[in-house]
């Protein structure tokens, strides 16, 4: 399964690093990585494959809002389906 991770928020040393080590903690493969930084603001987009993990969709959408939180940052995961139905134009 394919999920996609948006992560929004003031810039930062580290960010990226934190999450990518979330993830291969957890067996989760890394499929694509679009990320920018405008006026001092983080955004990244990941698409992923669950495939592997050793965690559910659920549980990895509580670790990463969990650290998201700690660090002042939007952190969300979602079913790559569900962000295709809420992104169609």
């Amino acid at each position: 399964m394919k999920a996609v991770i948006t992560i929004v928020g003031q810039d930062r040393v580290g960010i990226v690093a934190m999450v990518s080590e979330i993830l291969a903690v957890n067996s989760v493969n890394i499929l694509n990585i679009n990320q920018n930084i405008l006026d001092g603001f983080f955004n990244m987009v990941m698409i992923v494959d669950m495939a592997s993990s050793k965690v559910s969709l659920k549980d990895m959408q509580q670790i990463l809002k969990g650290k998201g939180d700690e660090l002042g940052l939007d952190i969300k995961a979602q079913h790559e389906d569900i962000f295709q139905i809420m992104h169609r134009i």
